[in-house]
């Protein structure tokens, strides 16, 4: 496995002034499996300040001395360097309270979660697996290190990485792993709602995120109880074969691993069960696009997304279902009203819906494409549906006698409305006779209220 050179000097550096060090954890996994990984974590029997001075020429970081952890810095690269420990009671179940160092690097394997993270590799001594590791990586197998559900007392934040590796890895929980990730579930509370929802992310853009969200759906709902009633709850039309909760995982499964689309989708349809009625046997959810816009913002500001983040994925689910004619125009007014990058994100959106459906609707999507390929002429031809666009500015309202800022921003929009309903065409002339008319009308039913 060919380490990077920084981690190569790191590991040179610590054995040169008589110390072990391997790389360990998610990065040898990665490497066995065929993976580049994200960032290398080095473990070694070097105490904290041993560590510092090893490295005092260069960029060194106590990002958790108390706990044997330092960030060095090596050519622009971050890599954690922790000394060999074993970790004493979590109180908070979610960090140790204390840690005791050893010089035993088994008994610093023994801590870790799963069997597939338990693993530690030096170039020279191959790889030090003494839990199975790579067997469990064969079989794609996800166990924990020992007894499971002490792994999940100990960190429940566990108990997500656990489910997030079925769907990123596309691997199976073992029998013992998987009953006790259920028993402890309830200590997710103890998490922060910031490295939940960094776990939620990361499962969201899993491949394997349809199997996981249907077999995982309670462990989910630990951090997003919404999702509750949407379980087993019937829509009652010939649109739709799954319950609202099964429309909504493979609808999401059914788009690309986008994060904001995959959120969207998960959360596009939560307000269904609040907003259901039938008539003449039929179901129908009507308002339901707002009232789960408004439910996904709440859980987007309780776990702590971004406001713009956020922002996007509410728009996206408020419009889930906007109608099109099929025509130019349609597009044009909602480009005006969302935006390029948006509305090609809502085409997305739709599609994914469509395939949540009966397949027998699924013909829907190439109504879809079609509005795609629309969107592309449109964009191409620089057709005009935004007030820059117009071939009149506001001087031109001016010189026309507006002198009210209000008035002119009015003016403008109903040019251009005229002009997306390819009522007049977008010609500078034109569209000053248009809004001398326009202000003709104004003025005259001004005067008569």
């Amino acid at each position: 496995m060919l380490l990077p050179k920084p981690v190569q000097t790191a590991l040179q550096l610590l054995e040169q002034n008589g110390f072990e060090a391997y790389v360990v954890g998610g990065c040898v996994r990665d490497l066995l499996l065929g993976l580049q990984p994200t960032d290398y974590d080095i473990t070694t029997n070097a105490l904290p300040e041993q560590t510092q001075q090893v490295f005092q020429q260069m960029r060194v970081i106590e990002t958790g001395k108390k706990h044997g952890t330092i960030t060095v810095w090596i050519d622009d690269m971050p890599l954690e360097i922790t000394t060999y420990r074993i970790d004493g009671d979590y109180s908070d179940n979610r960090r140790p309270d204390a840690v005791r160092f050893t010089r035993n690097l088994e008994e610093d394997l023994a801590r870790r979660d799963f069997t597939i993270n338990a693993m530690a590799y030096h170039p020279a001594k191959g790889v030090v697996d003494y839990y199975h590791g790579q067997k469990d990586l064969k079989n794609h197998c996800i166990r924990c290190v020992g007894d499971p559900e002490t792994r999940f007392a100990e960190d429940a934040l566990r108990i997500m990485r656990g489910v997030r590796f079925c769907s990123t890895l596309e691997f199976q929980l073992e029998e013992r792993t998987k009953q006790a990730l259920y028993a402890k579930r309830g200590l997710l509370v103890h998490v922060s709602r910031e490295r939940l929802r960094d776990e939620l992310n990361k499962l969201l853009c899993g491949n394997n995120v349809k199997q996981v969200l249907l077999e995982y759906t309670d462990i989910i709902a630990e951090i997003i109880p919404e999702i509750i009633p949407c379980q087993n709850f019937g829509q009652h039309t010939k649109y739709h074969m799954y319950d609202v909760w099964e429309h909504t995982v493979h609808a999401l499964a059914s788009i690309k691993p986008d994060l904001t689309l995959r959120l969207t989708m998960l959360l596009h349809d939560l307000a269904k069960p609040l907003c259901f009625s039938v008539y003449d046997g039929v179901g129908h959810f009507y308002g339901h696009q707002g009232k789960s816009a408004d439910l996904a913002e709440q859980i987007l500001k309780r776990l702590h997304y971004s406001n713009d983040f956020s922002q996007l994925v509410v728009t996206l689910i408020r419009w889930h279902s906007a109608e099109f004619d099929g025509t130019a125009r349609s597009v044009k007014k909602w480009l005006h009203k969302l935006g390029e990058s948006t509305l090609r994100y809502l085409f997305q959106v739709q599609r994914a819906d469509v395939m949540g459906k009966d397949p027998n609707y699924w013909y829907e999507a190439r109504e879809i494409d079609q509005l795609e390929q629309l969107l592309e002429q449109i964009i191409r031809e620089g057709q005009c549906f935004q007030i820059k666009q117009l071939a009149v500015n506001g001087n031109d309202m001016q010189q026309l006698g507006i002198q009210q800022g209000r008035m002119v921003g009015k003016t403008l929009e109903y040019l251009l409305d005229l002009v997306i309903q390819e009522k007049v065409p977008n010609q500078k002339q034109v569209l000053l006779d248009t809004a001398k008319e326009y202000l003709v009308s104004q003025t005259a039913s001004n005067s008569e209220n």
